[in-house]
């Protein structure tokens, strides 16, 4: 039977990713393991119990299982009875077991992205006593001090030229995003059906989950690139935005606001209405989360989720898309954002 022990830690680093091993009396233990994006990374599992058979046996069953706030929401990894071994959804054909001698359950990952962040499952069920133990992912970007988004104008998508959109990023407190910083964002799971200009003219956009409308299912994940095109052209843009200076944040209101009175509201408050890279860099950079829709300066109405949840973006952390709305509806808050003087 399981039960939950105390438990001792210890810190180690192998192979690029530092992670820490937590010792227990057998049945339950957890650890944390940082991971680099891009990189592959181990989830140590062992089987605990030593008169038990090996993995080769055809009796005991390994489970691996990513762990939502909601259990219905989690999701399969990897099952493993004897040879007979099965990947699922996101993770077919990139993890395995790493088996190293019969008492070896660990979870191999390769390609690590953003999106793999979270807590695993490993349960190992040998119709006597079962081993579960739990273990926490972190994904580190590669790099902390921006965040590239997607950006298209009210007037809807692809009605952006170059100049457009180098000075749209401007106008949302960023710049136009180059090659590395989209790839990097690529690598960290952003996935953007919308082709965009990059600043050396180029228009790209990146791809984690091939499908046909995004360049065709035959094709694996990637940048799709449409080469240099003439600056006069309209696409949508990406755009680059870095650590915050100054403070973003809700606005407490008694009731909700017009695309006006927000704006009002802010400077009443010595601030002013939040811009969309504000938003962008707060989420990615700082961890905001808020689930209340408010009014932005582009007039767009958006809400940053970095722990997903029911009801306000179960299953990704990102920054949630209201739309533009009629600017005197009295349907949302407000973000300001109070710069550093």
């Amino acid at each position: 039977m399981t039960g939950l022990l105390c438990i001792t830690i210890i810190s180690l680093t192998l192979a690029g990713s530092v992670y820490s091993q937590v010792t227990s009396t057998p049945a339950l233990f957890s650890a944390k393991v940082i991971a680099d994006l891009g990189a592959n990374v181990t989830l140590p599992c062992r089987l605990l119990a030593k008169d038990s058979d090996f993995f080769g046996s055809t009796g005991i069953r390994v489970k691996w299982t990513k762990v939502a706030d909601d259990e219905a929401l989690n999701a399969d990894v990897l099952s493993s009875m004897g040879f007979h071994k099965k990947t699922y959804g996101s993770f077919e054909d990139r993890v395995f077991l790493q088996e190293q001698d019969d008492e070896d359950a660990s979870l191999v990952m390769t390609d690590i992205s953003m999106d793999d962040t979270g807590r695993y499952r490993c349960e190992i069920i040998n119709g006597m006593e079962d081993t579960v133990q739990e273990i926490l992912l972190e994904v580190q970007a590669g790099f902390t001090d921006g965040v590239v988004f997607p950006y298209s104008p009210n007037v809807g998508r692809y009605n952006l030229n170059f100049q457009d959109a180098v000075q749209a990023c401007l106008d949302q407190d960023a710049v136009i995003a180059n090659f590395d910083q989209l790839y990097v964002a690529f690598k960290g799971g952003l996935d953007w059906c919308n082709a965009g200009w990059l600043d050396d003219g180029t228009v790209q956009y990146p791809i984690t989950n091939p499908r046909g409308p995004c360049g065709g299912t035959n094709n694996g994940p990637g940048l799709r690139n449409y080469g240099r095109r003439d600056k006069m052209s309209r696409y949508d843009v990406f755009c680059y935005s870095t650590a915050l200076k100054g403070l973003f944040y809700w606005l407490v209101q008694p009731e909700r606001l017009t695309f006006d009175e927000a704006v009002q509201a802010c400077l009443d408050d010595g601030a002013e209405i939040a811009k969309v890279g504000q938003m962008y860099s707060a989420w990615k950079l700082e961890g905001y989360d808020r689930c209340d829709a408010g009014w932005l300066a582009d007039g767009s109405v958006r809400y940053p989720i970095s722990r997903p949840r029911k009801n306000c973006s179960p299953t990704e952390a990102a920054v949630r898309f209201v739309g533009f709305p009629d600017k005197t509806e009295k349907l949302y808050g407000v973000y300001c954002f109070k710069a550093v003087q």
